[in-house]
């Protein structure tokens, strides 16, 4: 069944009304017609099936036959990713919602070299916000995780504090393994983290200094293997480590 979003402010069932880019997707794009099975999902764990009803110029009527509610992961986890050169981080933020991330924060650093005003960072975040939307209906995420502005480095320090496991991907001599970190929290803490966050860097990866500050406030270094990976494979790389010691 195609599947289509509207925000939970906009889900009351039984009658579902989809407006905008979903209502043309619905019938200009794939011409559906009155008595089409379709998925409405609202991000927030929801998931509505029914049918349409009536396709009118600029709104496609859903009558739900079914709602299914479901639980939200066991841990959060937010990516804190650097903002790389091109379309990179549309990527990174498609494949991130693919594999579960709750949270995802871009990040300015020294040495980032996308820079935008406060302006051109809300139609970016629009953009950003717009491409989770689409790959939660691609893959079936009930989960649409929150694209925050981008931000500092220094203001998301205080984060790796609260963060029960905040991780740091670097190439620094005596970085571990995802799965040992895991490995000494449940041991010390007799359970799975709740939260975890995940520190990239740009290309050039983070400065001394910005990789010492997140050290000092938590963040363990993690290594993912001896070659140096671009941005959006070590991305994928680490949240699919991390996907696997939370299953």
């Amino acid at each position: 069944m195609h599947r289509f979003f509207l925000p939970p402010e906009q889900c009351a069932p039984p009658v579902l009304r989809l407006t905008g880019r979903e209502a043309h997707h619905a019938a200009r794009v794939l011409r559906l017609q009155a008595g089409a099975p379709v998925v409405v999902l609202d991000g927030c764990g929801g998931e509505h099936l029914g049918e349409i009803t009536r396709v009118e110029k600029s709104c496609v009527i859903v009558r739900v036959g079914e709602t299914r509610r479901h639980p939200p992961p066991p841990a959060k986890i937010t990516l804190f990713q650097a903002i790389p050169k091109g379309r990179g981080l549309e990527d990174i933020i498609q494949k991130a919602t693919e594999l579960g991330v709750r949270e995802i924060v871009p990040l300015f650093t020294a040495r980032t070299v996308p820079q935008f005003d406060a302006s051109q960072a809300q139609a970016k975040c629009l953009k950003w916000r717009q491409i989770a939307v689409e790959a939660v209906k691609q893959c079936g995420q009930p989960w649409l995780p929150q694209v925050s502005p981008p931000l500092p480095l220094a203001q998301t320090l205080p984060r790796a504090g609260e963060i029960e496991l905040p991780l740091l991907a670097s190439l620094a001599p005596g970085a571990g393994l995802v799965r040992r970190w895991f490995a000494d929290f449940c041991r010390e803490r007799r359970g799975p983290p709740s939260s975890v966050g995940l520190w990239i860097g740009p290309e050039g990866d983070f400065s001394p200094e910005e990789t010492r500050s997140l050290l000092d406030a938590g963040a363990r270094p993690v290594t993912l293997g001896p070659l140096v990976l671009r941005v959006e494979t070590a991305a994928l790389c680490a949240l699919a480590a991390i996907g696997q010691e939370l299953l």
